[in-house]
């Protein structure tokens, strides 16, 4: 509204929006209200979509108008840093981009609650200390600045020149306290302090799941996450970021859930018992990550245990890309060979030309690689939708099935669970449609799980 102002109410900020020339009401305040809840004894969660492609976000934003909910968009370290990460984007441009996309699907900008993801050395692993924190530092401050809020801090991993042995707690999270002063720092200048949410810890094994089902993967312990607190508590204090501290919303720990490229680890409440009932009694709750692919009842458990924060990514675009395989298989039935798109074999001829996505993540026989490839639960094919060769074949299919009917006895067979939603008249039989509600199920599962 240009030249009108007025006062944010408690838990939220007025913010210059400088590319709409607009105030924006930030309502931060709900994920207070999520942990209220929680700690009242009523299960509420949010979901924490981590996915920078389009159409998915698309589904995201306009399912919000549906459930009249604000919607928490995540960004990881490697996705998006100062030097683009894998989507080519800087926080900033990240920022734009969300803001473009709730502006076109007409969803309120002011609804989209931003978070970044293991905001710390990750990405620069391999370098010494001394330098590895120093881009971590300017990766924090571009977050926050760009309007980031949700901040996870994650010093968890060993850095180039970190002694042999295990990382010692008390390292890990005086890295992260000092992270966490840069973005106090900037937010005071920005005037965002109040709105900025800090989640600690970081969840076992490393962010990229298991590479194999027989791997042992251990549920977080309560000492260890006593431990993580403390520690974490301490190295805030001698930074003098008691206030921030305030502010830590949430701890990221194992519970027992982890998916691979062929197998789900579900969630059982037994095996992880002893964490909420140590967490009903703090100011905390549980951020659960690798939760893709849990069914809508283990995530329901989940939030009832106080995983109130549910991250989910690969599981997103796992279910986009069966989507558009099954309208790859629609328009092999329907069209000439000259005509089709050849969407799927073009896009694993752009994987194994540029492998650097999937080689450290596939082993076994060429074929085993290939398989893998196209339907791994890992979902590395997430990384090459945005190449322009794929982009051009992705756009000759959809153009290529608009174009026609599609017959209903093809969706039956390659998109069998919309069938009875096209019969009932709730979905258009067409191709962008049809993946926004394969996309759209998933998002199902969430809401079902976190709404009260």
């Amino acid at each position: 509204i240009r030249g009108v102002s007025w006062t944010a109410d408690s838990g939220g900020s007025v913010r210059t929006c400088k590319r709409l020339n607009v105030l924006t009401l930030i309502p931060m305040n709900y994920l207070d209200a999520v942990i209220k809840d929680q700690k009242r004894g009523k299960p509420r969660g949010i979901p924490a979509f981590s996915t920078a492609n389009t159409t998915v976000l698309e589904t995201i934003l306009e399912n919000g108008h549906k459930t009249d909910t604000p919607v928490l968009i995540e960004a990881t370290c490697n996705q998006v840093n100062q030097y683009g990460g894998y989507t080519g984007m800087t926080p900033a441009k990240f920022v734009e981009f969300m803001q473009d996309l709730a502006e076109r699907v007409d969803f309120p900008a002011e609804r989209v609650l931003l978070g970044g993801d293991h905001l710390g050395p990750e990405v620069w692993q391999n370098e010494p200390a001394a330098s590895a924190m120093e881009k971590a530092k300017v990766l924090v401050h571009d977050y926050v600045r760009a309007g980031f809020t949700k901040i996870h801090l994650d010093a968890s991993m060993k850095l180039a020149d970190d002694p042999p042995g295990p990382l010692s707690p008390a390292v890990s999270a005086e890295r992260a306290a000092v992270l966490a002063a840069v973005a106090e720092d900037v937010a005071h200048t920005t005037g965002s302090k109040s709105t900025l949410k800090y989640v600690i810890g970081s969840e076992v094994p490393i962010p990229g799941g298991l590479q194999d089902n027989e791997e042992e993967l251990q549920v977080t312990t309560v000492p260890d996450l006593t431990e993580t607190i403390a520690q974490t508590r301490t190295a805030f204090q001698k930074q003098r970021l008691e206030a921030a501290w305030e502010r830590v919303i949430a701890g990221v720990v194992q519970p027992g859930v982890e998916f691979g490229s062929d197998f789900v680890i579900d969630y059982d409440p037994a095996a992880a018992a002893a964490l909420p009932k140590f967490i009903a009694d703090q100011k905390l709750v549980f951020e659960a990550h690798s939760t893709d692919y849990q069914t809508q009842e283990a995530l329901r458990q989940m939030v009832a245990d106080q995983f109130a924060i549910l991250k989910v990514g690969p599981g997103l675009t796992f279910a986009y890309r069966e989507a558009i395989f099954a309208l790859a298989m629609m328009e092999n039935e329907l069209l000439p060979s000259d005509e089709r798109s050849n969407l799927i074999e073009v896009l694993d001829t752009v994987m194994v030309a540029n492998p650097q996505h999937w080689e450290n993540h596939y082993s076994g026989t060429e074929h085993a690689q290939q398989f893998a490839r196209k339907y791994s639960l890992s979902d590395r094919v997430r990384y090459y939708w945005p190449n322009e060769q794929v982009q051009t074949a992705l756009k000759k299919l959809i153009a290529n099935l608009q174009s026609i009917q599609l017959p209903p006895t093809l969706i039956s067979q390659f998109l069998p669970q919309l069938y009875d939603q096209i019969r009932a008249g709730t979905i258009n039989p067409e191709p962008v449609s049809l993946v926004k509600a394969k996309v759209q199920a998933v998002i199902d599962d969430y809401h079902y799980a976190t709404l009260p």
